[in-house]
């Protein structure tokens, strides 16, 4: 029971940072205002990991290498730790470490369409309540280009690019996405027997 919920609060604290880190790598991508509060708040508190990983990965075409790769850093170390966690584990295998490696990247791209599909969440809630609201240029860049394509699908005036976008995501996310951990924690399971 003590180990579960040791085992759950370091996925959870780990999938946050995940989460905050991907935000910065995308709200570099997508151009926002570094004086916009939101992206103050998220290099506050990524900086103190990702400028001393600046000096040893360098950026790459205009794109911050050093926050991505510190994201699936920390995804690893996550996966690391909680295999460590289990005695019914063993990282002694090169192909536990195949694995965890897949997984890790798995999670990052999980993660990457969840903070996708939040935004949008956010933003079609937002553009309701209050669409003059300060958060509503940096939802706009961050889902910009992924609405795009299905800005044309409006039914008596009402914008259906967030739902269509959205079911797209949750498509990727439940069966392709579920599968892919499955088949990786299986392959986990069968390595250590």
């Amino acid at each position: 029971m003590f180990l579960e919920i040791v085992q759950s609060l370091i996925k959870t604290i780990t999938d946050l940072f995940v989460l905050v880190l991907l935000l910065r790598f995308y709200l570099q991508v997508a151009r926002a205002p570094f004086k916009h509060p939101l992206c103050q708040f998220v290099m506050a508190a990524t900086n103190f990991a990702v400028l001393p990983l600046r000096k040893l990965v360098p950026s790459l075409r205009g794109y911050d290498s050093a926050t991505m790769l510190l994201a699936w850093l920390v995804s690893m170390v996550s996966n690391v730790i909680l295999l460590a966690l289990n005695p019914l584990y063993t990282l002694a295998a090169p192909e536990t470490w195949v694995a965890l490696t897949l997984l890790a990247l798995l999670n990052v791209f999980k993660q990457s369409l969840i903070l996708l599909m939040g935004a949008v969440i956010v933003q079609a809630v937002m553009s309701w309540v209050n669409p003059y609201n300060l958060l509503s240029p940096i939802l706009d860049a961050l889902t910009r280009p992924f609405l795009k394509p299905f800005r044309r699908a409006t039914v008596g005036g009402v914008d259906l690019s967030p739902m269509i976008l959205f079911l797209i995501i949750q498509f990727v996310l439940m069966p392709l996405v579920q599968y892919l951990e499955i088949s990786f924690l299986t392959q986990l399971k069968v390595l250590m027997q």
